[in-house]
């Protein structure tokens, strides 16, 4: 007997609502209508077009790339980030799915408070979170660099969880000797002693990557590619000096800053004018100092070798003023975070009008006339709408 083929696996998939669309494909909530007609087991599926990938290599590596990252994931798990549930290629597409969240992302979150911004409280339970959900990449070897709102999204325990790994990348992390050797340099060349990290990414609006001719660390494994946010972007990519997981603190820094003030500290005109505030303009805060404005100053460090984090990593962090008191062997135990979802939310905002994926992404394709005749997509395919 032959075994399933993909597209059955993929036919006794049900979308129920469209999560979102980006430079990787679009993201599906689904439920499996033969082993869970009821749709009591929902989760997200990110479905890429073949002929995208086709038309464009890259982006066929960073999909592959990011299901390879949740697969390691599923081996080294951690609650701050998400698993791998399944794979599958056809002719036509390329989809993964994965544990969904339906408290949407942090940048939704925010904006629905009342001044746009969070408490220092709030601010501190999301920014532990996050840090150990980075502690943890890090320590396999993966510098996440597009850390920013919308790739923070809530679980439905009120837990926050890291999504699209397509920017990250494997660097090899600072063996113990060279970290003893940066730590001995910065005690006597810099009056402010740092700590570890390893690299980054940015994107919240694409930038394309370009490899620069740079000057590589002595003491571990950098990068030379240039993504991710441009609003988040660590100097030192700016620079094209190359970088390690210290990006990743750097985007920290003005994470914490966007939920303290509302915008990122940076954003200019123009990307040229954001990069050269990143530069050059010098940090502002407003009211008293505190310790929260402190730890932002000094994960905004432009040397990425005085950056807290740099020498020590996380636990750099962790040891920080605006962490005291914080039990962080006991976040995953926190039974009320600031926000729990609705369990009403996804029911009441289902967007796809009966569509199936397949019929979803023809009539993106082509004009309302021509939805009923063509019998061959844009990519050459047969279409069949009861594909899912």
């Amino acid at each position: 007997m032959e075994p399933p083929s993909p597209e059955s696996h993929l036919q006794n998939l049900r979308p129920i609502k469209v999560l979102g669309t980006g430079a990787m494909g679009t993201v599906f909530l689904v439920y499996n209508h033969l082993t869970d007609p009821s749709a009591h087991h929902k989760f997200a599926l990110k479905v890429v077009e073949k002929c995208s990938l086709l038309a464009d290599p890259n982006s066929n590596r960073r999909a592959r790339w990011e299901v390879s990252v949740l697969d390691r994931l599923n081996r080294q798990p951690h609650r701050f980030l998400p698993s791998l549930i399944g794979s599958v290629e056809t002719e036509e597409v390329f989809a993964w799915s994965f544990p969904f969240c339906p408290g949407g992302d942090l940048n939704m979150l925010r904006h629905r408070q009342n001044d746009g911004v969070f408490s220092a409280a709030v601010i501190q339970f999301y920014a532990a979170e996050i840090v150990c959900a980075l502690a943890h990449l890090h320590s396999m070897g993966i510098v996440y660099r597009d850390l920013k709102p919308e790739n923070i999204l809530i679980q439905g325990s009120g837990h926050v969880t890291l999504t699209d790994f397509d920017l990250s990348r494997d660097l090899t992390p600072k063996t113990m000797k060279s970290l003893l050797m940066l730590s001995e340099q910065d005690i006597n060349n810099n009056k402010h002693h740092r700590k570890i990290t390893r690299v980054i990414k940015i994107n919240s609006s694409r930038v394309s990557p370009v490899t620069r001719k740079t000057t590589s660390f002595s003491s571990g494994e950098r990068s030379n590619s240039f993504v991710g946010t441009e609003e988040y972007v660590a100097p030192e990519m700016v620079r094209g000096e190359g970088h390690d997981f210290a990006v990743d603190w750097w985007a920290l820094g003005i994470l914490c800053y966007e939920m303290l003030y509302g915008t990122t500290p940076f954003r200019g005109k123009n990307r040229k004018d954001t990069f050269g505030r990143i530069l050059t303009m010098p940090l502002k805060f407003t009211g008293k100092p505190t310790p929260l404005t402190d730890l932002i100053t000094k994960l905004l460090e432009r040397d990425p070798t005085r950056r807290l984090g740099y020498a020590r990593g996380a636990c750099e962090i962790q040891e920080h003023p605006f962490f005291n008191g914080l039990q962080w062997d006991l976040l995953t135990e926190v039974e009320r975070p600031p926000f729990i979802p609705s369990k009403d939310d996804v029911e009441s905002t289902s967007n796809l009008d009966g569509l199936t994926v397949t019929e979803y992404f023809r009539k993106l394709r082509q004009p309302p006339s021509l939805l009923e005749s063509p019998s061959r997509d844009d990519c050459g395919y047969n279409v069949s709408f009861t594909e899912f």
